[in-house]
């Protein structure tokens, strides 16, 4: 059963910009949060972005001034906005949700295991070239 359902990545040219959304399929009786995550090749699971709700939204530091991420409640739908793209940003993005926003910190921090989450996305490849 998917309960995340991402859109398709794509491939832009360095400098470039590329959104990201991932619709929440899950149970409407409760508020979920979402995070970003990506994996490139040969390298671990890294968080990218959260969105916390009332205790704000936060960023890796290899993207902060670049993405945004966003949360549409009435579309239940959350986006991670990328502009100035560098070839170290290609990875499969994967977003990520919870009901409970500090669980969802806790796995981007490290200190919970990421199936602890309600749900994950299948991810979109994000590939970005010199």
């Amino acid at each position: 059963q998917v309960r995340l359902v991402e859109s398709e990545g794509g491939t832009v040219q360095a400098g470039g910009s590329l959104t990201l959304s991932c619709a929440n399929a899950l149970s409407p009786t409760k508020t979920y949060y979402m995070g970003w995550f990506r994996q490139a090749p040969g390298k671990e699971r890294e968080y990218v972005a959260l969105y916390l709700g009332a205790s704000g939204t936060q960023y890796a530091d290899s993207v902060k001034g670049r993405f945004n991420i966003s949360q549409d409640n009435t579309k239940r739908t959350a986006y991670l906005q990328m502009n100035d793209l560098q070839p170290e940003d290609t990875a499969m993005y994967f977003c990520a949700t919870d009901h409970n926003p500090s669980l969802l910190f806790a796995v981007a921090t490290g200190r919970a295991p990421p199936d602890t989450l309600a749900a994950w996305g299948r991810g979109s490849q994000v590939t970005v070239s010199s």
